[in-house]
């Protein structure tokens, strides 16, 4: 069994994910770096998070490495700090996952996440069990440095237009979930002059309103106080801030699929370049590429993947259909704030929220998550199944079913034991008979592969 799953490694606090596994695992990237270097070490707010972090950073000092200790951060913060200030990092994360988990992802010198070859040589590691381990006088040094969201903050507002968003004095309600955005949204739209109400902006690693993930039937408080505030727009992030989401003035939900394109609709039109998204993102995408004149990659899922592949083809623009924007100008990440900054600024030129949704093409999507008990046979059967199915078939992450008038993904969770199920189509009732189809596939084929 793979050790990183989509993004990181990850599973239940203390049942697999435990502090011997944070030790081991920050023991492998010493090793991995020749017990050289700096390695900053940070945590969202989930309950076990210090527990496992600290954990990671004796792994670290014990082969030498020199540990930066960053506190609660968001993802995209200690990854701009890394790229500054260390030669590598760990984030304790389960980002959207629900509060029992957590997990550990590796930083690379550069700020970008760990490329899935150097997972496999993490992993190649952890099953040697053979650690570079250094004599008590070259343990590492520690230290902390509490600086490290305020220097995200101010970068973010060097990466947009600061002054026309001061210049609109938008109001924005957020809800940063009690997650480690708490940290950071409020105060940088403070500093872009915006009057703000907050929601859950205390850090409470319990999420006691709210699970990490910010789906629209979790963000009701948000939408009764945008309606009730008159307010421009709502934000919701996840646990760890890597994803951000909306509502519009009327507070009605974006679907975030339409916020993907919508921004590549945005950013094409002021820089020409590639843009790149995982297969289970919109056909808006290929649409908003080909109007635009420019190039479109498909990967598979993962941030990691998206943003590896816009380093390759040097793209202007990228992300996933779930919050997950990536502005390659100010760093190759997911980035929750960063989104909500760069909405902020197309909403300083006098349009509203729900206009700009309206200006992508529209399609119909639909998703839905079941528990996966074989995946692995149940994958393989699925594939050969579909192979009957639909004008085309696209295996780049699970199987992609195309249809002369839409499509549906399947393809098992790289964070949780589940199946995801992604279908759109051009009407309501169509998009609806995709999921179903796909739901349909999996179940015949969890049925069989319980006979094997």
């Amino acid at each position: 069994m793979a050790l990183f799953g989509t993004n990181g490694v990850r599973g239940i606090a203390n049942e697999y994910i435990v502090p011997e596994l944070a030790v081991n695992l920050a023991r492998c990237l010493g090793t991995y770096m020749g017990s050289k270097g700096t390695v900053a070490i940070g945590c969202d707010t989930r309950i076990s998070g210090r527990m496992l972090k600290s954990a990671a950073i004796a792994g670290a000092l014990s082969t030498g490495l020199n540990v930066i200790d960053v506190g609660i951060v968001p993802t995209p913060s200690i990854l701009y700090y890394v790229r500054d200030f260390a030669d590598a990092g760990i984030i304790v994360t389960a980002s959207h996952n629900p509060r029992e988990y957590n997990g550990i992802k590796f930083i690379a010198g550069d700020g970008s996440e760990f490329s899935r070859d150097a997972e496999k040589d993490i992993e190649k590691i952890y099953s040697s069990g053979k650690y570079s381990i250094v004599s008590w006088e070259k343990t590492g040094s520690f230290r902390i440095d509490p600086g490290v969201n305020e220097y995200y903050v101010k970068n973010i507002i060097k990466s947009v237009n600061a002054e026309a968003i001061r210049g609109r004095r938008l109001k924005v309600v957020t809800d940063t979930g009690c997650g480690a955005g708490s940290l950071t949204l409020p105060f940088l739209l403070r500093e872009l002059g915006c009057q703000i109400l907050t929601l859950e902006a205390q850090p409470d690693g319990t999420f006691p309103w709210r699970n990490p993930e910010p789906l629209p039937e979790a963000l009701t408080e948000l939408t009764k106080l945008v309606k009730m505030t008159g307010a421009d727009l709502g934000a919701a992030h996840d646990g760890d801030a890597d994803r951000v989401v909306f509502v519009d003035e009327n507070g009605e939900f974006i679907n975030d699929e339409v916020l993907l394109a919508m921004m590549a609709k945005y950013i094409v039109e002021h820089e020409k370049g590639p843009i790149v998204t995982p297969v289970s993102s919109s056909q808006r995408m290929a649409d908003v590429a080909k109007d635009a004149g420019v190039e479109l990659y498909w990967t598979a899922v993962g941030s990691i993947n998206v943003a590896r592949k816009m380093m390759e083809v040097n793209a202007v623009f990228g992300g996933e259909g779930n919050g997950g924007l990536i502005f390659p100008k100010h760093q190759y990440c997911r980035d929750g704030a960063m989104g909500c900054a760069k909405v902020l600024e197309i909403l300083a030129d006098g349009e509203k929220l729900s206009e700009l949704a309206k200006s992508v093409p529209q399609y119909f999507n639909e998703k839905t998550k079941v528990p996966a008990k074989n995946t692995h046979t149940t994958m393989e059967i699925i594939k050969n199944e579909a192979s009957g199915l639909g004008q085309k078939l696209d295996t780049t992450d699970g199987v992609k079913i195309w249809y002369e008038d839409g499509w549906v993904l399947i393809r098992p969770s790289g964070t949780e034991p589940i199946f995801r199920i992604f279908a759109e189509a051009k009407n309501q009732e169509r998009a609806e008979e995709l999921l179903q189809e796909g739901l349909n596939i999996v179940t015949r084929a969890e049925k069989l592969s319980t006979l094997k």
